[in-house]
């Protein structure tokens, strides 16, 4: 194996370990620090059953959701239009180990995307969106389904759903505690700890909001996990991986500064929808900034994937160490 692959699946590990002991300590001190007759435990207990319930209520249900939001339309081998589609993610799924090949899905949104998702009573699935099959070539689009289909292949899921339980049932457990001190404060009386519990509410829904950047962070390294799949499973991955990403920038947003040939840095000044030629022709200048550009940790505090200049120096790594 990859001994960069190694360090990264390592690091990837230890996050999802910690987040998920943090977690649960910082819960059961919680617990310890209420008075019996609260019944902290019971509160704590219902919460995690609730929390458990809903989160797999939704997982079960969310695929159907989504195709109902994204109005997105199942392809068929032989569907004359998009078949070409389907080929192209069943060759992708044969190179990850896959027996079968997921539900192909074609999504009628006015954006450049692709996901994947599923549950156990609606298989595996990928969708891509119209825009997107407009601006990629085969190979690009080949890329972008390695990333998907490495998404179902670690089950991320799963993972991101079983890490992101415990901050919800802090977040859950803090805002019930909140409530409880606020009206346990109107009601008065000598024994009254509607401040504390009031206390206790607001502390916890700062740290459920800590928990949640952790989560963003773990869910980070899933999609660089992704990217990694897509590279070393797809024929040229990495640098057709890079060509997708600029593109799909460069439609979301045109006004994405751009280097020009003598260093210096100017703004694009085009409104949506941005032609495929003008993407096509600032694809490599955009890859060029990427390359160069360092980011700094706030501006992907908040961000679901990693900045873009992370990903394209990642990729170009995996691109030079691949034979």
């Amino acid at each position: 194996m990859n001994k960069a692959l190694l360090v990264f699946r390592l690091k990837m590990a230890l996050a999802i370990i910690a987040i998920l002991l943090l977690g649960a300590a910082f819960t059961y001190g919680v617990i310890l620090l209420l008075d019996p007759s609260l019944g902290g435990v019971a509160l704590v207990t219902s919460l995690i059953i609730m929390a458990f319930f809903l989160t797999l209520l939704q997982w079960l249900i969310g695929p159907f959701l989504i195709n109902a939001m994204y109005r997105a339309h199942e392809i068929k081998p032989d569907d004359p239009t998009y078949g070409w589609v389907y080929d192209i993610i069943a060759d992708v799924a044969r190179a990850n180990g896959f027996k079968s090949v997921p539900k192909v899905y074609v999504a009628d949104v006015p954006f450049p995307n692709a996901f994947a998702y599923g549950s156990p009573i609606a298989g595996k699935r990928v969708a891509i969106t119209l825009p997107l099959l407009k601006i990629l070539k085969p190979g690009e689009l080949k890329a972008v389904l390695g990333h998907e289909i490495g998404h179902l292949r670690h089950r991320d899921v799963e993972v991101l759903m079983a890490v992101g339980l415990l901050p919800t049932v802090i977040y859950w457990l803090g805002w019930s505690l909140w409530w409880g001190g606020w009206w346990g404060g109107w009601s008065g009386g000598r024994n009254n700890n509607g401040g504390l519990l009031l206390l206790i509410g607001l502390v916890l829904l700062a740290v459920s909001f800590l928990f949640q950047l952790f989560v963003l962070y773990i869910n980070r390294l899933r999609e660089a996990y992704a990217d990694i799949n897509g590279a070393l499973t797809v024929e040229n991955g990495a640098r057709n991986l890079q060509r997708a990403l600029a593109k799909i920038t460069l439609y979301m947003d045109p006004n994405m500064v751009k280097r020009t040939t003598n260093g210096t840095l100017r703004m694009l000044f085009f409104a949506p929808p941005v032609s495929a030629e003008y993407i096509e022709n600032n694809v490599d200048d955009l890859i060029e900034y990427w390359r160069h550009y360092k980011p700094s940790i706030w501006e992907e505090l908040f961000m679901t994937h990693p900045h873009p200049a992370k990903r394209i120096q990642m990729l170009d790594r995996l691109a030079e160490s691949s034979p």
